[in-house]
């Protein structure tokens, strides 16, 4: 099998804070908390700058806003308050991370929502990316928070009855949205949303299996190529209006599979073999980032990191999952601009790759090879021409696709208080006449970074 890349222009440069987490707005207040204690600090510097988003359905089903002109509603099980914006306000200070925060709309409060606005960009100051103004509010006609017909058009007239409140109060504060359900509501919602609103940021939601299908879920179809073809239309809708409306597109929860993942699929190895090609694959079609959704308190769901007893969530000590490798991995690619790959022949189909380019010549090629255990290695070939040295090969590997143990990136694993440190030496690769040959087994990724000769003295 040969990979190549087309001459021309690459791709713009995969930002610095492409990478993120995505919470429940119920989880907050618990995740704030460990700007005190534990190892939530460690583990999200090790991955450079990033993104926490917190929102779901608790955003509009169960967290209020709560201060001293706002008791807790009838409504709401638990309630935000400004001593919890204040500790992630610290989190975010100490990991360099930033704020994507969701706000209710499912019950129409406009002047609580901006009291909310304001006491977050009084606590978050420049670590506060944006809000979002409800969470997959092109499906709240179908789980009862709007009457039919509930359209786009009703959402923008909601959301400049809020933008107005919140300008009152906290004045020019970055919105973002419309954060819908899935690329299929987004060609309308987003369009809506890119029109009227201008946001400083488009977002949206992807799961690519659902909890309730039938038949159920698999680690071999979550692998499958018809996903990944059902993928990259999905991605192509969402990039093509933000790239129209020249407004940036944040996916800003994905996963595995919907209604908080299926044990034996989204916690296994398998979930960080998908989550290493879907990122990649995003930041060839230019998104600005993703975040992966999480529950730190359920481990076997879908979930980069999590607390393995309640007494660890307590105390905030993480472990990482199998998704965090693949997040590691993605770290290597952050400001490198990707370039148009060829793959060929096709007969390999769970076989992906895709090429990057850093600003000092080096290349960079993430491969994947979702085939199930026990077949034969694919021989990757290169083409990379006689102007570039061998290829450094950090490969990720666990014992099988179904394994929940094991994961290692470079041979090694993630340390109990959250630290990874790269291999002092990897595996190499030589180049013969222009190509470069990576063995890939079956079930595994891997990073070949190839870097340029020194240009001649003479």
């Amino acid at each position: 099998m040969s990979v190549a890349f087309k001459s021309g222009p690459p791709g713009p440069e995969v930002p610095g804070n492409f990478l993120g987490l995505s919470f429940e707005v119920g989880s907050l207040a618990q995740i704030a908390s460990y700007s005190e204690r534990g190892d939530m600090v460690a583990l999200l510097r090790s991955l450079g700058a990033g993104v926490l988003r917190f929102g779901g359905v608790t955003s509009d089903e169960n967290i209020a806003w709560s201060d001293e002109a706002t008791p807790r509603p009838a409504w709401a099980s638990g309630v935000l308050d400004a001593g919890n914006l204040g500790q992630l306000a610290g989190l975010a200070s100490q990991s360099g991370w930033r704020v994507l925060l969701t706000l209710g709309l499912a019950h129409f409060e406009p002047e609580t929502v901006a009291r909310e606005a304001a006491a977050a960009q009084a606590a978050l100051g420049s670590s506060l990316e944006a809000l979002e103004l409800g969470n997959e509010p092109d499906s709240y006609a179908r789980h009862g928070f709007r009457e039919l017909p509930w359209t786009a058009v009703q959402y923008q007239e909601q959301i400049d009855v809020y933008r107005r409140a919140i300008e009152a109060l906290a004045p020019g504060i970055p919105l973002a949205g419309p954060d819908s359900s899935g690329s299929a509501a987004y060609e309308q919602w987003g369009l809506s949303e890119a029109i009227y609103q201008r946001p400083a940021l488009l977002t949206g939601h992807h799961y690519p299996l659902g909890c309730n299908e039938q038949p159920p879920p698999t680690i071999a179809k979550l692998l499958s190529p018809p996903i990944r073809r059902l993928e990259e239309a999905s991605l192509h809708r969402y990039t093509r209006i933000a790239q129209e409306a020249e407004v940036p597109f944040r996916m800003d929860e994905t996963n595995t599979v919907s209604c908080g993942g299926v044990a034996g699929i989204s916690d296994t190895f398998a979930s960080a073999l998908w989550a290493v090609n879907y990122l990649a694959k995003a930041m060839s079609m230019g998104v600005a980032g993703i975040n992966l959704e999480g529950n730190p308190g359920k481990c076997e769901g879908y979930t980069p990191i999590c607390a393995p007893t309640p007494e660890d969530l307590a105390t905030g000590q993480l472990q990482a999952q199998p998704e965090w490798y693949a997040l590691l991995l993605a770290k290597e690619l952050i400001g490198e601009r990707p370039l148009r790959t060829i793959v060929k022949p096709a007969e390999r189909p769970n076989v992906e790759a895709n090429a990057f380019l850093a600003s000092d010549g080096t290349l960079k090629f993430e491969l994947v090879d979702d085939d199930s255990p026990g077949g034969r290695p694919v021989a990757v070939h290169l083409h990379v021409g006689s102007a570039f040295h061998g290829a450094s090969i950090l490969r990720l590997t666990a014992p099988s696709p179904a394994a929940l143990t094991g994961v290692r990136l470079g041979g090694s694993e993630v340390s109990p208080t959250g630290t990874w440190t790269a291999p002092a030496r990897l595996p190499r690769a030589f180049n013969v006449n222009g190509v470069i040959t990576v063995k890939l087994a079956p079930s595994s990724a891997a990073l070949a970074t190839v870097q340029p000769l020194a240009p001649s003295s003479g």
